[in-house]
């Protein structure tokens, strides 16, 4: 017989909504990649939103596009700066839009698509 801790169940009812929260946001975005044939190399679905890794800045510009969004720059590190486009799914049958984070590194001062650029100046 193995001893096994018990976890109080305010615990276990938290972590098995964010596992159903990530699993509803997983299924959202499946879906919208279903009839929006976006660049999604690397998907995460979190709780509170869904993290898409891209390849290249054109690739950010055909999300932008597709969902609008605003877009943020970081500050550079080691010659490098993450561009990230915060957005959402369109509504889904309960109306819920599925928060998404788009990113992708760039080299400091690479030249990226003039979308880009104008979608930074109204954020800033």
């Amino acid at each position: 017989m193995t001893a096994t801790a018990s976890l109080p169940s305010a615990w276990t009812a938290q972590a098995a909504e964010a596992l159903r929260a990530a699993a509803d946001h997983r299924a959202a975005i499946t879906a919208m990649l279903g009839y929006l044939p976006l660049p999604a190399p690397t998907v995460v679905a979190r709780p509170e939103a869904v993290y898409v890794s891209v390849a290249k800045a054109d690739d950010l510009g055909c999300w932008l596009e597709a969902l609008g969004g605003e877009i943020h720059r970081s500050v550079p590190f080691e010659g490098v700066q993450l561009w990230s486009l915060r957005t959402f799914t369109p509504p889904g049958a309960s109306g819920a839009r599925v928060p998404i984070r788009v990113s992708v590194p760039l080299p400091v001062g690479e030249s990226v698509m003039p979308e880009l650029a104008r979608a930074l100046a109204v954020a800033a």
